[in-house]
């Protein structure tokens, strides 16, 4: 027997037994606990023990408000830090033991939609989502990560799991905002919505050079951590008409880039009327409850002066990670600021989660810790 099939063998022996056991969706609009077998690991494949997880809005979305067949019984979660603990005979760069980030994105990245296309997208829309959707999610004692080498990254020793976790979603989502936007040096940036999303857009804006950066919110402890991240101006629905006072702060013009992190259908109005002629809105927010959206006149007419709509799933894979990681690594952004609740154990993701239902006024992201 080779050396590669008896680390393979031993491997497999380490979960031996086990069943897996996770949070998720019942069945629309009810959440519990659920036992299935544990996940097979294909040749490509790991199998990971989580370490740190969190939840996400997106969790509350699935459990609550979407319907599809394949979102029944379905573990949820996207977001996780893990110790490999089996691994396919074809992984190369990875190894039994150890610690990896896991990108909430992680296609197959053999479809030959990714040769001209977004791999967020290779075989469908949102594809490259798999975790809690077309596969069980984070929220469990075993996770399966398809494409190890290509999707994962190494955790540094020197990075604590919890702000490792914080980068798998939020960091990615909200840097990818201002890619979408094209920022360039200079340029006027309006976030509506400073939750963990809207604040990542904040922070990557000021990384990728914005000179004013107007960040939409009210709760205080997100109001500190916009203006720690780069925020130079902050506009709240307390203090008047939101589009007046941005366009009072842009000299009646407008932001060159408006990122919607936040909101409802109406909000993608109102971003729209906020952006500069020849600017560009990207929408980050998913939108559920509404069957359509719907521009008012003044908006619509706007579009004759160039403004781009963009909206896109962020980026995944081991080179995101990778380049994430070396930001923060770095010290140019530190994502566990954003951490104001933790809980230790398995068991605990229930009341992690019931925190993103209840959204209470001092949370921004809360983080379960297993190891």
């Amino acid at each position: 027997m080779s050396v590669v099939n008896q680390e393979v063998l031993q491997s497999r022996n380490r979960i031996k037994g086990e069943v897996l056991r996770g949070f998720g969706v019942l069945e629309q609009g009810k959440v519990g606990w659920m036992e299935k077998p544990a996940p097979q690991c294909g040749a490509d494949d790991v199998i990971v023990r989580p370490i740190a997880i969190a939840p996400c809005s997106s969790d509350v979305h699935s459990a609550f408000e979407l319907q599809a067949p394949w979102l029944m019984n379905r573990i949820l979660g996207h977001e996780c830090v893990g110790e490999i603990i089996e691994k396919g005979e074809r992984v190369q760069d990875f190894e039994v033991g150890d610690r990896v980030v896991i990108p909430c994105t992680t296609p197959t990245w053999k479809h030959p939609d990714i040769q001209d296309s977004y791999h967020q997208h290779a075989g469908g829309l949102n594809t490259g989502i798999c975790f809690s959707t077309y596969e069980d999610g984070t929220f469990a004692n075993l996770v399966k990560v398809r494409s190890a080498d290509m999707n994962l990254a190494l955790l540094p020793k020197d990075m604590a799991p919890e702000t490792a976790v914080m980068i798998t979603d939020m960091m990615t989502t909200g840097f990818h905002g201002p890619e979408l936007a094209g920022v360039k040096f200079g340029d006027t940036v309006a976030v509506f919505g400073i939750g963990p999303v809207g604040l990542m857009a904040v922070a990557g804006s000021a990384l990728m050079g914005a000179g004013k950066i107007i960040a939409l919110g009210t709760r205080p402890n997100c109001v500190k951590l916009a203006r720690e991240y780069g925020a130079t101006d902050i506009v709240s629905y307390k203090d008047g008409d939101v589009l007046r006072q941005i366009m009072d702060l842009t000299g009646n013009q407008g932001a060159d880039a408006v990122i919607v992190c936040g909101g409802n259908d109406r909000t993608i109005d109102l971003a729209l009327a906020a952006t500069k002629n020849g600017g560009t809105l990207v929408n980050l927010n998913v939108i559920t409850g509404v069957d359509s959206l719907n521009l008012s006149m003044s908006a619509a007419a706007a579009l004759v002066g160039h403004k781009t709509i963009k909206g896109g799933l962020c980026p995944g894979g081991r080179k995101r990670m990778e380049r994430l990681i070396a930001v923060v690594q770095a010290g140019r952004v530190d994502p566990s600021k954003m951490i104001t609740h933790r809980f230790r154990g398995l068991e605990s993701i229930e009341k992690a989660f019931q925190l993103m239902v209840d959204k209470p006024r001092d949370l921004i992201k809360p983080v379960v810790l297993l190891d």
